[in-house]
Parts: C-alpha cells; structure tokens; sequence
C-alpha cells in the first residue's frame, strides 16, 4: 500500500441546509448525471489523484439493508496519509456519502446537520472503541485501517469561511447520540461497518433499525482530507482538502434504489 503526504486542494465553501436537506437539483451538472438506477456519475480527471478520482457513486437498498457503493479512477483505497506525530494536527482521508436523511435515523439529535457516512483513515489515532480492524487483540493501535463512521456535518466557522466540520457537542450539551458513539466530543458514530474494496470499488453494507428511513433518500459521493485541530477541540475536525464531488456541486442528486 502507497502512502503520501498529507495532500492540499481545493477547500469546500458550500451552503447546506442545517436541517439536512439538499439543495434543489435537475440532477445534471456539467457532464455529471443521474443515471437511470438513481446512481451519480462524474469525468474523472487525469490530473486527480486516481484513488479520490470519483467515477460514480451509488447507493441502492434492500429492505432495512443499505449498500453504499463508489467507484473511482484507480485503486480505491491505496493511498493512506502519512501520521503527524500527534493528535493535534492529525491528517484524515475518507470516502465520503452526504445524504439527506435525518442524523435521528442513526441515533444523533435529530435536524442537527448533514448525516453522511465515511470511510476514513488516519493512523494518529483510533476512534473504534469497539473493534479490532487488524486483529491483534488491540482495539487501540488501527485508525490508519479503513473503516466506518456515520458523522454529522454543519458548516463550521472554526474551519473557515464555508467550509465544513463534524458538529462539535458543546461543553455541557447532552445531545442524543448512537450506542457506538466512541466518546469525542463531535457527532460522530463507530457502527463497525466494514468498508470492502475491489479495484476501483469501494462499497459499506449498512443497516438500519428503520426501513421506512431510506424511502427518498438522496445521496452524493465526496472524497475529502480531514484534520484535527491543533487544539484539539472548538472545532474538533474540519474538513481540509475535497477531491472530488460525484455530483459537481453537492446538490445531492442520487436517489437510493
């Protein structure tokens, strides 16, 4: 597995509705498309990095069952960011689907941002209390393996002019939160979803509680750097660098199958 410097691109300065809801969309920008199975898909870009080169994002259900499904110009997770030493500072890259459900429907406090679902790597520091994605026995030492995490996203002032953070939990706020929440002071959940990579793929099984959750759902697909910051908290983590967007401009475009 390569592994590069941590990298810079262009910052993302969108507007998103704070209750979740995506912005209007014909379904089309530039050459990005909604195909007919509700999937998005994106040119990809020579002059990207081919493994956050996004080439189509899908989501499709079956029953409380979801599949989350991206597809990228070359071998989807291949390249890790290299460790800063510390958790101040600490580089992330993730595979990322925005969607338009309600963060309630996985346990957060509902109308409190963007719900989207991650892969991500960042080998500074393990935030899956829970599992053990190496298998050494050690359930602390394997945030730079790939895995999952819902997180709840909010334009975030700490993080610079429009871009956006995974929502902080204030000092003596108590919002509800999911059972496999790993204790950081963000909305931010482990699930232990496992992301599965083939080639150019990556796809995450998801489940959920509620079925009737995913009718209408909408999705987009991003790839992004993270960091922490160097103070460790007020925000927590910001979204850095973004790669590449499936649907050009955020609007959410995909319809869950």
């Amino acid at each position: 597995m390569s592994r590069f410097p941590f990298l810079l691109g262009t910052s993302l300065a969108v507007s998103l509705s704070l209750s979740g809801a995506p912005a209007q969309a014909d379904g089309k920008h530039a050459s990005h498309a909604v195909n007919q199975d509700g999937a998005v898909s994106s040119p990809t870009d020579a002059a990207k990095v081919a493994a956050f080169d996004i080439a189509a994002a899908h989501v499709h259900r079956k029953g409380r069952m979801a599949t989350f499904h991206m597809t990228v110009a070359g071998k989807a997770g291949s390249q890790t960011p290299n460790a800063a030493g510390a958790l101040g500072g600490a580089p992330v890259l993730s595979y990322v689907w925005p969607t338009s459900l309600d963060p309630a429907s996985v346990g957060f406090q509902e109308k409190t941002g963007i719900l989207a679902l991650a892969a991500t790597s960042h080998p500074d520091f393990d935030d899956t209390p829970l599992y053990d994605e190496d298998g050494d026995g050690d359930v602390s030492n394997d945030g730079g393996k790939w895995h999952s995490h819902w997180v709840v996203l909010t334009p975030t002032e700490g993080c610079g002019d429009g871009a956006l953070g995974v929502r902080d939990i204030a000092e003596g706020e108590s919002p509800a939160l999911p059972a496999t929440w790993p204790g950081l002071p963000i909305f931010i959940d482990s699930p232990g979803f496992t992301p599965l990579f083939d080639g150019p793929e990556i796809t995450i099984n998801v489940g959920f509680s509620d079925a009737a959750a995913l009718d209408g759902a909408t999705y987009d697909g991003v790839t992004s750097a993270l960091v922490v910051n160097a103070n460790v908290h007020a925000p927590l983590l910001c979204v850095s660098d973004v790669f590449d967007v499936a649907s050009g401009d955020l609007s959410l475009p995909g319809q869950v199958q």
